[in-house]
């Protein structure tokens, strides 16, 4: 069984990713930082940081791993419904900050999302500023009800977390960000640990060595999306 590996500070590299424990969810390694660099590097294998208040910096590679293929897309009845009469106004990176405060719990109305710590806040934060960083945001008005956020590298958008303060404005938006990612040639959307939720979408498991192919392939060909038109 592989051991758990504790992360040099000032090396960014990482153990091979076939080395993540069974369980739970494929726990790599420990500590480091969250600086950008460390953060690409990680992305860029797939591996990416779940922790909570209190604890170290933990560091993730789920198998199998749950992707969404843009061209896979399943949107239901209901929701098709639904959406001839949205009248939400959908943004992208209009509102990085708020968005990922309301997925953080820190929003308004909205439950704690223990996980993103003040510590990822700030990282993501930067990542966005640097051009990493992606939101789309659903509004009623003037009021932001729905949105999400994630890493845009190469073709492959890894998908972090989201949050609705009105019925579906979630869902709206993840279909919205589908359609636009497979408009632009975008080979994957990386879910990480299955979910029901994100099933009923389209999206499925594919073990590690499908996965780390299509990370290999993906994430330095060029996109041009203009992420502030959706």
């Amino acid at each position: 069984m592989p051991a758990l590996h504790y992360l040099n500070p000032d090396d960014l590299n990482f153990p091979p990713v076939e080395e993540a424990l069974d369980e739970p969810n494929g726990l790599l390694a420990v500590g480091g930082d969250l600086s950008s660099e460390r953060l690409l590097h990680a992305y860029r294998q797939g591996i990416f940081p779940w922790y909570e208040d209190g604890q170290p910096i933990l560091w993730w590679h789920p198998a199998p791993r749950m992707v969404l293929y843009p061209e896979e897309l399943h949107v239901s009845r209901s929701l098709q419904k639904l959406q001839r009469k949205n009248t939400l106004q959908i943004t992208a990176d209009q509102a990085f900050p708020e968005v990922i405060e309301h997925c953080a719990g820190r929003g308004n109305h909205t439950r704690p999302g223990t996980w993103i710590t003040a510590e990822m806040l700030d990282a993501y934060k930067r990542l966005h500023r640097e051009g990493w960083a992606h939101s789309l945001e659903a509004w009623d008005q003037k009021q932001l009800v729905g949105g999400l956020y994630g890493i845009a590298i190469g073709s492959i958008f890894f998908g972090e977390s989201m949050f609705s303060l009105q019925d579906n404005a979630s869902k709206l938006v993840f279909v919205a960000l589908v359609r636009k990612l497979y408009q632009q040639e975008f080979r994957l959307i990386d879910c990480q640990i299955a979910s029901e939720h994100l099933a009923a979408f389209g999206a499925r498991e594919i073990s590690r060595e499908k996965f780390m192919q299509e990370l290999a392939a993906g994430v330095n060909q060029e996109t041009h999306w203009n992420w502030e038109n959706v």
